[in-house]
């Protein structure tokens, strides 16, 4: 199931390589290879995007129907089955399905899992060949070789840019039990993705920290996009 992402991933990295490596972009501390997994990174993010703003208008209109939904809760806190219905009725109203968040995140994951599966064997789904992928340029930076973890600084950018994401998009809606959730996870999650880093390949790690500065700067424009929207309603 996951090749079926991961094999036309990987003809997308070696394409964007091939094309960087013919312009001659392959330089001693910065690869065609390590350009080649932050362009296809970038170019899978423009990919996803009309799903990833499905997903946050969703998550948008939900958190904008917490409010009314407290309110219910508290009104018909021992009538869970009423609570039910008035709650469906109320999405009815307000044109929301609580479900449609979730689909962008389940056609989005066997995506990025494929594209964890290409940087993980990039013989098999990028250079169909173990001797031409060990002839290549592996280096970013500090990095030698990108098939390598690297211990320190792409980890810790991963953690940063991990918790960064998390706290720009509070999905809590004013819900107590959500924003403790939330809290949590976005104090334990960078810390996993940090040991995860440091125990695969860094192109992995670097492909994470692209991500996530992508949706960074995605995230940004979008609030400050809402925040100038409500200035303009008041």
């Amino acid at each position: 199931m996951i090749d079926l992402f991961a094999k036309p991933l990987g003809a997308l990295v070696r394409v964007v390589y091939n094309f960087v490596y013919n312009l001659g972009f392959d330089a001693k501390l910065f690869s065609a290879y390590s350009i080649a997994i932050i362009i296809a990174t970038i170019i899978l993010r423009f990919i996803l995007l009309p799903l990833t703003l499905k997903q946050m208008r969703s998550m948008k209109k939900m958190q904008e129907l917490q409010p009314k939904i407290k309110e219910l809760q508290d009104k018909y806190k021992n009538d869970q089955q009423t609570l039910n219905i008035k709650i469906m009725e109320l999405y009815k109203e307000n044109n929301v399905n609580p479900f449609s968040g979730c689909f962008p995140i389940l056609i989005q994951f066997p995506i990025i899992i494929g594209f964890f599966r290409v940087l993980q064997n990039p013989v098999n789904y990028i250079f169909g060949s173990e001797a031409v992928y060990e002839s290549i340029n592996k280096t970013f930076f500090w990095i030698s070789n990108l098939n390598n973890p690297d211990p320190w600084i792409l980890p810790i950018l991963a953690a940063i840019t991990t918790y960064l994401t998390s706290k720009m998009t509070n999905t809590s809606g004013g819900n107590a039990q959500a924003e403790a959730t939330q809290k949590t996870m976005t104090i334990m999650f960078p810390f996993m993705i940090f040991f995860f880093a440091k125990n695969t390949p860094a192109g992995l790690a670097l492909y994470w920290v692209v991500s996530n500065i992508f949706q960074i700067v995605q995230q940004y424009l979008i609030n400050r996009s809402t925040g100038n929207v409500k200035e303009e309603s008041n």
